[in-house]
C-alpha cells in the first residue's frame, strides 16, 4: 500500500470568499500561492503542496478515491473515472448530469465502490478500494488527513463552490494534468467573456434560489453560480449582493429572490416549497415568465467544470431568450 507523506502545514490562504468586497474576481482563477507541484505535467514522482501539507505521489494515479463535492466532476472532465466515491445526501453515487455527460463511462461508473456519505466517509471501505490517491476537501479532510494518508497519498483541496477553479487546478496538478485543466478553464472563460461582450455590464440581473423544503437559501456573490454570473458580466439583485455564499430565507422572504431572471431548484419538497410560497406569484420574474427550474446537483451541490459548463450554458440560453 502506498503511503502519503505529510509535511509542514500549507501556508495560510490569501484568497478567500470575501473577494467580492475587494473588486477581485470572486472565484479565484489560478492555483493559490504555494499550492501544487513544481514538476512538469506527466512527471512522477511529484510532491504536491495542498491544504493539508505536502504529499509525495510516486506514480501517475490510476486508482483514485474521491470523497468531497465536485471531485467526481473534476476527474471525469480530465478523462479519469475513480475507483471509489462518496454519496451526497438525497443523491446517488453518480449525479444524473454526470451520467448524461459521460455515457461512454457508464460501465466504469457503475463499478465504482461506494465509500459512504460525503459527510461520513467510510475509512474501511476506502481502504478496501485500494486507492493510490485520495482526494478530499478541507471541510472533513483536516480531521481525517492522518487516517487517510495511512491508506494512500492524500491531497486536500480547499472546498466550497467559490474555490472550484483553484481546486480543479490542484486536483489536476496531482494527476500531472494541470495544463489540460487550464485548457478547460480557458475555454469556459473565453465563452463567458464573448457573451459578456454582447450586453451592458451588470444587465440583466440574475437570481439563484435553492430549497430542500426545510431550508431555503438565496445565493450570494461568492458562490458557484454567483461566480459564473460574474464571468458572464451579469448583475445580481441588491438583495443578493452580499459577501457570504448564501443567506437563509423564510417563505415570507421569497421576494428577496426576485430579479430579471430567477434560476431555482429544490430537492425533496424544495421545489414545491418555493412554488407554493405565498409571495412567489408576486415576483416580477414569475409574473413575466422569467423563472427557470434547474437541476439541483450541478447548480448547488457539485462545483466542477462539467457543472460549470452546464450552468453557464443554461444561463446564456435563458438570457438570450429575453
Amino acid at each position: 500500500m502506498l503511503t502519503g507523506c505529510s509535511g509542514a502545514a500549507a501556508p495560510a490562504s490569501t484568497v478567500d470568499a470575501e473577494a467580492a468586497a475587494t473588486g477581485d474576481w470572486v472565484v479565484a482563477r489560478d492555483l493559490e500561492p504555494g499550492m501544487g507541484s513544481v514538476e512538469a505535467d506527466g512527471v512522477f514522482p511529484r510532491s504536491v503542496t495542498h491544504f493539508g501539507g505536502v504529499t509525495e505521489i510516486p506514480a501517475a494515479p490510476t486508482r483514485i478515491a474521491v470523497v468531497s463535492t465536485g471531485q467526481l466532476d473534476a476527474l471525469l472532465a480530465l478523462g479519469t473515472v475513480p475507483v471509489a466515491a462518496t454519496r451526497a445526501e438525497n443523491s446517488g453515487l453518480v449525479p444524473q448530469y454526470l451520467t448524461d455527460a459521460f455515457p461512454d463511462d457508464a460501465s466504469a461508473l457503475g463499478t465504482m465502490s461506494d465509500i459512504g456519505k460525503r459527510t461520513e466517509p467510510d475509512l474501511e471501505a476506502i481502504a478496501q478500494a485500494d486507492p493510490d490517491l485520495i482526494l478530499i476537501n478541507s471541510t472533513r479532510g483536516t480531521e481525517l488527513y492522518d487516517a487517510l494518508s495511512a491508506i494512500a497519498p492524500t491531497v486536500l483541496t480547499k472546498g466550497n463552490g467559490v474555490n472550484w477553479k483553484s481546486d480543479f487546478l490542484l486536483i489536476a496538478d496531482a494527476l500531472g494534468k494541470e495544463g489540460e485543466a487550464r485548457g478547460i478553464l480557458d475555454s469556459l472563460q473565453s465563452d463567458s467573456a464573448a457573451f459578456a461582450a454582447t450586453h451592458p455590464a451588470g444587465e440583466p440581473t440574475v437570481s439563484f434560489l435553492q430549497s430542500t423544503g426545510d431550508r431555503t437559501r438565496i445565493m450570494g456573490v461568492p458562490s458557484f453560480a454567483g461566480g459564473i454570473a460574474q464571468d458572464l458580466g451579469l448583475g445580481r439583485p441588491a438583495s443578493q449582493q452580499f459577501d457570504d455564499t448564501s443567506q437563509d430565507i423564510s417563505a415570507e422572504q421569497i421576494d428577496l429572490a426576485d430579479a430579471d431572471r430567477v434560476f431555482y431548484a429544490g430537492i425533496g419538497q424544495g421545489q414545491t416549497f418555493i412554488e407554493g410560497a405565498p409571495l412567489w406569484s408576486t415576483l416580477g420574474a414569475v409574473a413575466e415568465g422569467r423563472t427557470v427550474a434547474v437541476d439541483y446537483d450541478p447548480w448547488f451541490t457539485n462545483a466542477g467544470p462539467v457543472a460549470a459548463r452546464l450552468v453557464q450554458d443554461q444561463i446564456v440560453r435563458a438570457v438570450k431568450a429575453d
